[in-house]
């Protein structure tokens, strides 16, 4: 006797045998959704979208709201009006019907080349915003030209932007989300993989502290650019990936979720793409 039991969201199937050996030919022709459930595809708004909801995408399953205004310093001014419009999201997926994304960057090297920028948020020691000390796993923050390319600042630059992000731009319970950490070339790096990547754990420690779920965001081409391969020691190594992939269809999108994740020890868990003028994600869990 064989038994087959099919789970409608995260596309597994389990057979079960009795006896002896069975063999299972399974033909998906297609799959119907309750009217609840949206589009079935997910959409993500930030800054650029502004306050008027006509502005926004409709009928997503699932909503991602970009917290900051651009860099990793800054506010989102439209977020609240944004997460409500997350949390009015369908659902019927796997995905978290509401989650963030916040922008990233590690400016040292930029102040090192050009000491009239203010440096007002490069961090000084192990001290964060909120007055305590963080457990930066790397040498200490300190002052000082070369504490602008350190490892130790790196880090602790992350954990401080996450800390606002989480503490100062209007997120009520920041522990309920899934904080995904969006890493593009147009924003300021260093020259060397390890400090880009001691930036994103450092902003990972924070929110993994307070009990939050973490991804990386990014595309193909810059993520590799930014941080190169991420080892297994990394505390980066088993995040999950949001791909971004451009102009594309629908069908374009869910095929790049059987892509490489860009951390070898996660796996792709979403893929966004652009149609219609507006960025739609696809869950490829």
């Amino acid at each position: 006797m064989t038994k087959v039991v099919g789970s409608p969201t995260d596309r597994r199937v389990q057979v079960k045998v009795s006896r002896g050996s069975a063999v299972l030919d399974l033909d998906v022709a297609g799959y119907f959704v309750d009217g609840s459930s949206g589009s079935g595809f997910g959409a993500d708004v930030s800054w650029p979208q502004g306050g008027s909801t006509s502005g926004y995408p409709t009928g997503q399953a699932f909503g991602v709201v970009g917290v900051n205004h651009g860099l990793a310093t800054t506010t989102n001014p439209y977020f609240a009006q944004q997460l409500a419009w997350a949390q009015a999201s369908a659902g019927g997926t796997s995905q978290p019907k509401v989650q963030l994304y916040v922008n990233t960057a590690n400016p040292g090297q930029a102040f090192k080349d050009d000491p009239t920028l203010s440096r007002a948020s490069w961090p000084t020691s192990n001290v964060d915003p909120g007055g305590s000390s963080a457990p930066n796993p790397y040498a200490a923050c300190t002052t000082g030209t070369a504490a602008l390319t350190s490892t130790g600042c790196s880090w602790m630059y992350g954990w401080n932007r996450a800390y606002e992000d989480a503490q100062e731009r209007g997120v009520s319970n920041p522990a309920s989300y899934r904080w995904w950490l969006d890493a593009e070339t147009d924003g300021s790096w260093q020259k060397t993989t390890t400090l880009n990547r001691a930036t994103l754990e450092g902003m990972t420690a924070y929110f993994t502290g307070i009990g939050a779920q973490v991804g990386v965001y990014s595309s193909p081409s810059e993520w590799t650019t930014l941080f190169g391969t991420v080892p297994s020691t990394s505390t980066l190594y088993k995040l999950p990936t949001w791909r971004a992939i451009g102009s594309a269809t629908a069908a374009q999108a869910q095929a790049a979720c059987s892509a490489a994740p860009y951390v070898a020890g996660g796996r792709t868990t979403m893929v966004q793409f652009v149609s219609g003028g507006f960025d739609r994600d696809v869950s490829c869990v």
